[in-house]
């Protein structure tokens, strides 16, 4: 272990912060990732856009931006895009000599976690079975992490609720997704656990998903199917955060909408908490912060 550690100082990968607390023996060093070591070129994918971002080894972002981006272009013209932006982040933020050492993007449908191919996604078309991983993997050569970005906010959460080991957390944008933390770990299944936007719901009417079957949550409560709803009744909008706007206006269009949205998707939670019995339940997305 020592040996190891002297290499990984010597490469400058890790840096010295002091020493720990004794525990009987000599006092122990601290050691941290460095920052300087290096970059990671980070993108959270969406429907209609992708933020962007520059970190140092430590995860402090050293450049964020958002930009517009139509998924449904397809991942050949979406991810040479999205690599031309990571590229453009480099050039205007990298410190000099820092090299990049891995790229991960969050996808908004589910990801087969051995081989990072997008599986069965709804409002993706020509992405099903694509090898993101190999794509941005031959562009870089780096290390590629693809992951579903309701999973990704899930972990990102889960540090938020120490001593909690259980929890759900709902994506709402676009579409609707659930990252599960299960002791402490994230439950990917065979990529598509907590895909709960295909799950049936109970209403007067019947509304056809974008995944081909009748009436599933998705359909009556995801960001899409709240704008095509407000578009009906003359209210254009130009993305689900915008719904945001129109309901802390008071529009009545918007406030009716999400309104019966938050119900369905309170409803689908419910049978979840009673089948698995959360310790926490985080709500978030494109309109906000999550919160318990």
């Amino acid at each position: 272990m020592s040996l190891r550690v002297e290499e990984l100082l010597e490469a400058r990968l890790l840096v010295e912060e002091g020493s720990g607390t004794s525990r009987g023996g000599r006092r122990p060093r601290r050691l941290r990732l460095a920052p300087s070591a290096g970059l990671l070129a980070v993108a959270d994918l969406g429907a209609h856009h992708v933020r962007l971002g520059l970190l140092d080894l430590s995860g402090t972002p050293l450049a964020v931006e958002e930009r517009a981006c139509d998924i449904t272009a397809g991942p050949e013209t979406v991810l040479d895009w999205m690599a031309d932006a990571f590229d453009d982040l480099l050039r205007t933020h990298a410190p000099p000599g820092v090299p990049l050492r891995g790229v991960g993007t969050g996808i908004p449908g589910p990801v087969d976690p051995a081989s990072g191919r997008v599986v069965g996604p709804s409002r993706m078309p020509g992405w099903n079975n694509y090898p993101v991983a190999d794509q941005l993997g031959a562009r870089y050569d780096l290390p590629v992490l693809v992951e579903n970005d309701a999973n990704l906010m899930a972990v990102g959460e889960a540090r938020s609720w120490p001593g909690s080991d259980n929890l759900m957390v709902l994506k709402a944008g676009t579409g609707i997704g659930c990252g599960v933390i299960v002791n402490g770990r994230l439950h990917r299944g065979r990529g598509a656990a907590g895909d709960i936007s295909h799950v049936r719901v109970r209403t007067d009417s019947s509304v056809m998903c974008a995944c081909g079957h009748p009436d599933c949550l998705e359909a009556y409560a995801s960001g899409a199917a709240l704008m095509a709803a407000l578009a009906e009744a003359g209210v254009a909008v130009d993305r689900p955060a915008d719904i945001v706007g129109l309901v802390n206006d008071a529009v009545p269009e918007a406030t009716s909408q999400v309104r019966n949205a938050g119900r369905l998707i309170g409803e689908v939670l419910t049978v979840l908490v009673n089948f698995f019995n959360p310790d926490v339940i985080a709500v978030g997305g494109a309109c906000r912060r999550p919160s318990r």
